[in-house]
Parts: C-alpha cells; structure tokens; sequence
C-alpha cells in the first residue's frame, strides 16, 4: 500500500487468463480497462468475472473501467491488406467506395468526412505518420496529395489537422455498449472524443437509465475538447489525457504543456486525472522500458496524475506483467521526491460544505503533526476524493461498506480502500474497529497518531462532521452495542 499513483492495465489476448490476471493484481494493477473497440460483449463479460475472481484470489480490490470506442474515423480496408503511398501522389478518400481499396483510392468507415473538410486542409492518418493535403472535395470524394507517405493499412485513422470533424461522440454502438458496461457492473466508463459538456451529460442520462452510478471519465483528444476543457470537467468526474490523438490534432509539442494543466485543473476542481498513450510502449516487445519512457512515467507522477495507464503493454505485449513492476517501481521513486505544498495549495480554496471542510481540516492536521495514516470512514468516496486532491504525504485509508465505492477509490491517488461491515451505529465502536483494521493492515502501530474522519447519523451519505485525533491503542474497546 506505498504506492501512491495507481495503474491502469488494458486487457487483451496476452491478459485474460486467470493466472496472468493473478499475476497482474500481484504486481500492482489498480484498475483494469476494457477496450471496447475490440471485442464482444460476452468477451469484455468473461474478462470482466475473470479479474473479479483474480482480485479476490489476490486480496486486492481492482476497479473496471470500460472504454467506449467513440466514432469510427477511419479508412476502410485494401485489396492486399496495405498499399504504400509515396510522396507527391494523388491519393482519393472515398465514403461512397463498397469494394476494398487499392493504390488509388479507399473508402472510409466515417461517411461525413466529405462534408467536414476542404481544399487545404490536411489530413493525418495513422497516428500522423502519413500526411494528405485536401486538393478538391467533389461529391463523396476527397482527393488529396500524399505529403508525407509510408505504408496504410487496413483501417487506420483519420484525423483533421487542428480539429474540427463533426462525428459525434456517442455512436449507436457506444449506446449499446453502455449498457453492457452498466450490466458488467463497471466502476468507470470512459467516452472517446467528447467535444464538449453536453457529450458528457448524455452519457451520464444513458448510464444512469441503465442502472449504473460508474464514475464517467472523458477522454480528451480533440481540439475542441481542450477549448471546453473546464466545462468537461464540470460535468465529467475525470478526465484521460489521451496524447495519441490529442498530438495529431494540436500537434506533439504542444501535449506536455496541455497534460501538466488539464491534470492541475482536474486536482483543483476535485476531479480524477489518468494519463495515458505509449507510457511503456517499447515493453511491448522489450523486457525493460527506455529512459525516456521511464521519465514521461515520472513526470505524470509528478505532475500529480491520479493514474498512468498501459495499453498494448499489458493487452497484446510480451512482458505485460514485467511493464507493472517497471511502472509500479517508476512511480514509488518519482512519488519520492514529489513536492509537498499543503499551505500553499490552501490559501486559494474555499470551502462551503461540512463534509468537505472536514476533509481540508483532516489534511492541515495529518501534514503539520506528521500523522501516520488518515482513516476516512466514508459512505460514497466524496471525503476521501476531497482529501486525494491535496499532497499531505500521508497515506488516506478510506473504510466503506459500499463495494462500489470501494472500486471507485481505486482510481484516487493516495487513496487506499478498504471493506469495513458498518454494521453499528455508534461512532466510538466504528471509530474502535477503523483503529483495530489498520492495525490488522500492519499500516500502523501501537503509539502511531493517525486523524481519523466520520459522519453522523450513521450512514447517511456526505454526513461528514466529524474529525477526531487519537493515539494509536489509547481508546479502550467499547462495551457490547
């Protein structure tokens, strides 16, 4: 439980077995993604029990995020597979073409794009490494001059230089896939391509009509998107700083910049952050990652990042449990030299709300005595995502009898959740046995000061009031309740 900044593991073919799972839970996996742009329903259902299982085999608790795949801007398929386009040809996009593609031309999966675009506009396919620029837009086909040519295969991306496709973001499929994420029982659901708030609000109404109270992250990787930044986050209750597309769209340089502030706007408007995209990309096929890959790990870390998240590594890679162990060593030595800035961080919050002025007060306390733990015995998660936001140093043990909850604090940076039976309704007995848990835990001894945090009545949700300082092994049991 040292480790601060939680991971995300995608799963694939090279991550669906039991024992590999088990293994991945072992090594330090915090929260599962499942890809929906791959896979059947029933195939995301079996992987979804099958982690279940593995966390429980493990004694870890594993949140399960389900990543909507968003609109499909993509090229069709080729006669032979792939074509190689060389530099200066004429290249046309065609969203009326049924047949597979050849040297010439290729269809495309998104049908709008002849309206969405004009001449001199370019284009970037594959992750930007090939580049067209727009010639003429005649009817359903876009002809283009390949700038910048390789090889394209089968449905690969588009993307407009600077932004502006018009796909929305929630598809028919995405539609249908919600609901199979709500049935899943999943803790988060990720929307691809949201390009503002309203985005967000119909994927809330579709979650929420289908049963589910999943925590809804919004996956920023458009040029709109960083344009209405803040109100995506107002109604998101995370963002993923998703630095594949987003660097074809505002270009690469720009993202480090782009990823430190929508992490620092996400801590200060109490939201979760997860940065993403080719983290650990060459432990694909190599046992051990680069420097770079190293630093970029380091940095998100630093930058205060909720998670890092791994994509092909742990889906389709060789090593996937050896890149968690790297991941997981990476992020205990950035959190390390993390800087701790509690006053600072204070001086321009406002509080209006009791739970939360209890949370802000736990953490004053917890930094300026060198408290060993803080112990928020919470019924949502709210105290504990509140006190998350701000870097006291000292681990947050959040005790709830809500699963769901649970699962959700998995993805809260500092943030350790434990099962707690609440069955009492006496807060000297619930306070005893928080106590009595974290010993059980070995996160604290006899003699340690630990700040712990509860809500009267019992069980009543954001009922948070009360904050109380105790000496480890100072409070005598209570009598029978």
């Amino acid at each position: 439980m040292s480790r601060h900044t939680k991971i995300v593991a995608t799963l694939g073919p090279a991550s669906s077995d039991l024992p590999t799972l088990e293994r991945l839970v072992h090594a330090g996996v915090d929260v599962v993604r499942l890809n929906f742009s791959h896979g059947k329903a029933e195939d995301h259902i079996a992987r979804a029990n099958q982690i279940r299982e593995a966390a429980q085999l493990v004694g870890r608790p594993v949140g399960i995020l389900a990543d909507m795949q968003g609109p499909k801007i993509r090229v069709g398929k080729f006669e032979e597979g792939k074509i190689t386009l060389t530099k200066d040809a004429a290249f046309i996009l065609d969203a009326a073409l049924t047949t597979p593609g050849n040297l010439h031309r290729v269809g495309l999966d998104y049908k709008d794009l002849p309206r969405d675009v004009k001449p001199g506009d370019v284009l970037l396919l594959d992750d930007g490494r090939l580049k067209l620029s727009v010639d003429r837009v005649l009817g359903h086909e876009i002809h283009t001059r390949v700038k910048v040519g390789g090889e394209l295969s089968n449905n690969k991306g588009i993307n407009r230089q600077g932004g502006g496709l018009t796909a929305p973001a929630l598809t028919a499929k995405d539609m249908d896939d919600i609901k199979t994420a709500a049935l899943i029982g999943v803790d988060f659901v990720a929307i691809s391509f949201p390009k503002g708030a309203a985005d967000m609000y119909m994927a809330r109404q579709l979650l929420r009509a289908a049963g589910s109270s999943a925590l809804l992250i919004a996956k920023i990787e458009r040029t709109e998107a960083v344009a209405n930044l803040e109100e995506i986050l107002d109604a998101s209750d995370g963002i993923m700083v998703a630095r594949g597309d987003l660097a074809v769209e505002v270009g690469d340089a720009t993202v480090p910049a782009l990823q430190k502030r929508m992490i620092r706007l996400a801590r200060e408007r109490n939201k979760l952050a997860i940065t993403a995209t080719q983290m650990m990309e060459s432990m694909i096929h190599s046992p051990v990652p680069t420097r770079a890959e190293v630093s970029d790990v380091a940095n998100a870390v630093l930058d205060g990042t909720d998670a890092v998240m791994l994509s092909a590594e742990t889906a389709s890679g060789k090593f996937p449990v050896e890149v968690v162990e790297s991941m997981s060593r990476i992020c205990l030595e950035a959190e390390k030299s993390a800087e701790v800035t509690m006053d600072r961080d204070f001086l321009d919050r406002i509080f209006t709300r009791i739970d939360q002025s209890i949370a802000m007060a736990a953490m004053w306390t917890a930094y300026h005595l060198k408290v060993k733990a803080i112990a928020s015995l919470t019924q949502t998660g709210s105290t504990a995502l509140w006190m998350s936001r701000l870097n006291s140093g000292v681990p947050i043990y959040a005790l709830t009898p809500e699963i769901s909850s649970r699962n959700q604090m998995t993805l809260y940076r500092e943030v350790y959740p434990l099962l707690m039976s609440q069955v009492h309704a006496d807060r000297d007995v619930l306070l005893w046995e928080a106590e009595q848990i974290l010993l059980e835990q070995g996160v604290v001894n006899y003699g340690d000061l630990i700040v712990l945090t509860i809500g009267e009545p019992i069980g009543a949700s954001g009922g948070t009031n009360t904050m109380k300082i105790v000496r480890v092994g100072d409070t005598p049991k209570p009598g029978p309740v």
